[in-house]
Formats: structure tokens, C-alpha cells, sequence
């Protein structure tokens, strides 16, 4: 999975020198159109120019061109103004008062320092809604709102793309706006100092070679290596017992959440998913007994008639902000592996094209990704990225899912043998020693370390969800819940085993029992366990109790 799959890079100080695209910058670029990323220039010239000094505009899905006023699609040679053109009153007042040199593009009007005063001066006059940037000596003139970031985002919508998936690369004042919106804003090695200062890093490499040397880096790792520059998207777990906050990256994680019944699995991992689509990652939920069907973020697919085809999920994760929880109550259970193992491979081929869903959580995941199941292999690519796996057992879990997991979250009075679980379940040794018991919204958190793979896990109070996670009743009565979630008539002497697969199934066993079986599971409080633990319905509970 590229976590990369787009470059937009300035022109003149970036990709340019003397206005001119070299040689080697240009095969710099096919390299990286060849690996299958795009490539969108983004500058404050006006196209016609730029049509002139850069021969191969062919290199570039979009040009955003006049400082975020035009866009231009090079395959169609297709124009569209993202402003309303300066009054030529306007014009023609700046030419009286000496503003020279003066052009004019579609949108945008532009001369130099120092008639920036004299411009200023003239916009109050007329009473326009203009704004004033500069680059280097460049004093550009455009419509309010408009700047190179406003132009990249229309771009990057037309082409499907998250900013999430997109490198920026920039020199002068004007890229601010444009490398803010990227996930990785760079400034080439003679940037101008306030812009190199805000890049999250800066290429050693002046101008052209800085550009060339970041396209070969995304070319050879997708930035792997540069997680902690990238700090600032880094989404929040919670805080440790030290006071200080956990933070996971956005894109390099796999993440399994484990704990027992009723221990706040799924609390956790809303609140996780809410933070993750809050700063603007999709996200995608795999729901085999529908506990997110009020995600808040995302389109719920699928009921208790009947599960979602994978194209109406592809569909809303096509566009960016897109976010879809996948209800699967409606499916038998022995079939969710299948309906798992054929909707899995399509987002994964849409996360080789687009870099999304950025995240895939999978509730359940000893369901859909059982461990004797064989056709896991198959269902799992060798690279894997960006998943959340919540389940009761680890040691029920497909091993090559395990295998990919670099993160552990256990919760409940079991965290710290969960947590066992876990590394005995991939034939290793786990942490040593004694391992707190965290207190109700607490969780242990153990991550991968390069330098010592069993060092010790820490206690984490988890950040609280700010969306209420709602249950449905529906669901309950008439889904399917998993055997170790349904209820069992056995009777005093375990003679019987009548399985309630949901309250629809439970009402019409229990005017089917006797007495006897009857009164056996209420004087042991099975009724109220049950409907606290599995059904999660605390007032059911109390009255059964």
C-alpha cells in the first residue's frame, strides 16, 4: 500500500530554474508518474506563460495555476477559472498611478515590489474583495479566499484524492497555504528560512535537486522513514501514568484491540476511529453484529435483512471524506469469512490506487478471520497497513492477521493475560514480569520496538469518545449474535443445550422450557448476565435480576 500517491510541487525555485524545467528534474517526474503516483504542479504563473517556459506540461494530472485561480487538466487542455476576473476599471486605475510591470491571467492580476502600496490603495478605493500575496518580489492580486491550497483541494477532489495521500514541495511565501494542506510539506534546501521553518523537513538538495532527491525518496520508501517528522498528524490514544499523551501515527500502525466481554473493546475503539475521522482519514468498518451502525462519521450499509454488496461500499469510499460501517447482522455467520474475503482484496486495490481507506477496522475479527480458516492467506495481502482488529481471543485469529500487528490495546480485569494471549498465540515471548491491572477506562498498551520487541507494556487512560455509542434493540432481536455471545438453556443437570442466537430466539425457547431449567438460570442470574454482557441493555439486565 503507498501511503504517497500524489506530488504537488511548486514551479519557479522548485521545480524550475531561470523558468525552465531541466532534463533531469523531467525524467525525475516520469520515474515517478511511472510507479503510478501522480503529479500536480502548483504555481502562481499565468498558464499562457507557463505554456511557453514548460514544454512538459503532459507530466501533470492537474495545474493549478494563477496562485490557486485556474485549473488546468493537461489530457483535455480543459480551463476552468476558479474566480471571477478583475473589473477592467480596475486595471485601467492601477495603469494611471504608474503600476508597472502589470499581468493579467484569467483571475489573477500580478506585478512587483514595490507597487504593493499603490495596489493596496487602489482595492480600498474600489471597495473590492481582494487579496494581496506575495512571492519573493512577485505582488499578486486575487479574489478573497483564493490561494495555491484552495486550487490543490479542487484538483485533488476532480482526482478522488485525500491531502492525506498527498507530498508537497515548495521554496517561497505563497507555498505556506499549499504545504499546510499536505500530509508531508517539504521545503527545498534554499527555501526561504519562515517556509523551511514550518516544512515538516527540508531536502538537502537545492531547488531542482531538492525535488529530484524527494521524488527518489518517495520512489524508494514513501517516506517510511520520515514518521517522526510527520508528528503533527499523529491522532490521540490517551494518557499515560506519567501525564504524558499517547499519540499513534496515522498511517504506519496495525492495531489489535482485545479484552473480554463487556470491557470496553468497542468504546475504545470508537473513540480511536471518531479522532481518526475527525482529522480527516477515511475510515472503514467491517461490523459483523452491527455495534457502529451509529458511528456518527460514516454511512451505515447493510441491516438484519440482508449485508451490503461490496459495490455500494466502494462507492461511498470513492470520494475522500467518505467514511462507511459495514453491518453484516444480516449474513449467516458461517458466511462472513466469505463476504470478508471477497469485499477485503477490492479495498486493498483501492488502496494501491488512491492510498485509501487510510484506516480498515475489523470487529469480530476471530469471526471473519478465524484461525484454521485457510483462505486468510488469500484474503491478506503480504503488506498490510492502517487495520484495527478488535476480538475476545487472540489466539483465534488468523495467524498472518497477527503477524501483522504491531500495536496490542487489552482492556478489562484480563488485559494483562489477554495480553499473553496475544504473544504466546505468535510463538513469542511476551513482556516479563508482573503487568498493572487497568482500572475501568484504562487500557495496556504495547508497541513494537525495533531495539527490544518485549519491552514492557504501559497503562494508558483512554481519550473518551465524544459520540454516545447507541445499541440497537433490533439487532438484538432478530441478527445472529456469535456462540460465545448467545445464550444456552442447559437446565440444573446440563442436560439440554438450546441455543438463543438473539431475544427473538430466547423468547420462543423460554415458553418452550420447563420450570425447572427455567428457575435454574434466573436464581444463578444468567437472564441479567446475559442481557448486560451480550445484549447491553443495563435496564433489561436490572428488571431480569
Amino acid at each position: 500500500m503507498m501511503r504517497f500517491v500524489a506530488l504537488a510541487c511548486d514551479y519557479d525555485g522548485t521545480l524550475a530554474s531561470g523558468g525552465r524545467l531541466a532534463e533531469p528534474t523531467a525524467a525525475a517526474l516520469e520515474r515517478l508518474v511511472a510507479s503510478g503516483r501522480k503529479a500536480i504542479l502548483v504555481t502562481g504563473r499565468e498558464l499562457d506563460e507557463l505554456r511557453v517556459v514548460c514544454p512538459r506540461l503532459d507530466l501533470f494530472e492537474r495545474v493549478v495555476a494563477e496562485n490557486g485561480a485556474l485549473l488546468y487538466r493537461p489530457a483535455t487542455r480543459e480551463i476552468v477559472p476558479l474566480g471571477e476576473p478583475p473589473p477592467a476599471g480596475f486595471l485601467d486605475a492601477l495603469r494611471a498611478r504608474g503600476v508597472d510591470p502589470l499581468g493579467v491571467g484569467r483571475v489573477i492580476v500580478a506585478t512587483r515590489t514595490p507597487h504593493e502600496g499603490t495596489v493596496l490603495q487602489v482595492i480600498r478605493e474600489w471597495g473590492l474583495e481582494f487579496q494581496v500575496i506575495f512571492n519573493k518580489g512577485a505582488v499578486m492580486v486575487l479574489p478573497a479566499g483564493i490561494n495555491k491550497a484552495t486550487g490543490l483541494k479542487v484538483a485533488l477532489d476532480e482526482l478522488g484524492l485525500s491531502p492525506h495521500n498527498v507530498v508537497g514541495i515548495g521554496d517561497a511565501e505563497n507555498d505556506h497555504a499549499f504545504l499546510s494542506l499536505c500530509e508531508c510539506g517539504v521545503a527545498v534546501g534554499d527555501a526561504l528560512p519562515m517556509l523551511a521553518e514550518r516544512a515538516d523537513f527540508r531536502t538537502t538538495g537545492f531547488a531542482a535537486e531538492g525535488a529530484i532527491e524527494l521524488i527518489d525518496e518517495v520512489l524508494a520508501t514513501d517516506l517510511s522513514g520520515r514518521d517522526e517528522a510527520l508528528r503533527r498528524h499523529h491522532v490521540l490514544l490517551g494518557v499515560d501514568d506519567r501525564g504524558r499523551e499517547v499519540r499513534l501515527s496515522p498511517a504506519r500502525h496495525n492495531i489489535l484491540i482485545a479484552g473480554q466481554s463487556g470491557a470496553g473493546k468497542s468504546t475504545l475503539a470508537t473513540g480511536w476511529l471518531e479522532r481518526v475521522a475527525e482529522a480527516g482519514y477515511q475510515v472503514c468498518i467491517i461490523d459483523p453484529e452491527g455495534d457502529y451502525e451509529a458511528f456518527a462519521p460514516a454511512v451505515a450499509l447493510g441491516t438484519a435483512e440482508g449485508p451490503p454488496s461490496v459495490e455500494e461500499v466502494l462507492q461511498v469510499l470513492e470520494h475522500p471524506s467518505g467514511h462507511v460501517s459495514v453491518n453484516l447482522i444480516g449474513l449467516p455467520l458461517a458466511e462472513r469469512p466469505a463476504f470478508f474475503a471477497a469485499l477485503f482484496p477490492r479495498l486493498h486495490a483501492l488502496r494501491m490506487r488512491v492510498g485509501r481507506p487510510h484506516w480498515i477496522a475489523i470487529d469480530e475479527v476471530h469471526h471473519l478471520l478465524p484461525s484454521p480458516w485457510e483462505p486468510a492467506m488469500l484474503a491478506l495481502p503480504a503488506e498490510l497497513a492502517g487495520l484495527v482488529g478488535i476480538t475476545l481471543y487472540p489466539r483465534e485469529v488468523a495467524p498472518p492477521f497477527l503477524a501483522a500487528i504491531d500495536t496490542v490495546i487489552t482492556v478489562g480485569e484480563s488485559a494483562a493475560q489477554t495480553m499473553g494471549e496475544f504473544f504466546a498465540s505468535r510463538n513469542e515471548r511476551g513482556p516479563e514480569g508482573d503487568l498493572p491491572t487497568p482500572a475501568p477506562g484504562d487500557a495496556l498498551l504495547w508497541m513494537s520496538n525495533d531495539h527490544d520487541e518485549a519491552f514492557a507494556p504501559v497503562r494508558v487512560r483512554i481519550e473518551p469518545s465524544q459520540t454516545t455509542r447507541r445499541r440497537h434493540l433490533r439487532k438484538y432481536a432478530e441478527g445472529e449474535l456469535g456462540p460465545d455471545r448467545s445464550f444456552y438453556f442447559e437446565g440444573p443437570e446440563g442436560k439440554l443445550r438450546l441455543r438463543a442466537q438473539n431475544l427473538v430466539w430466547f423468547v420462543q425457547l423460554a415458553q418452550g422450557v420447563d420450570d425447572e431449567t427455567w428457575m435454574h438460570h434466573l436464581r444463578r442470574g444468567d437472564y441479567s448476565r446475559w442481557f448486560r454482557e451480550a445484549i447491553k441493555d443495563e435496564a433489561l439486565a436490572d428488571e431480569a435480576g
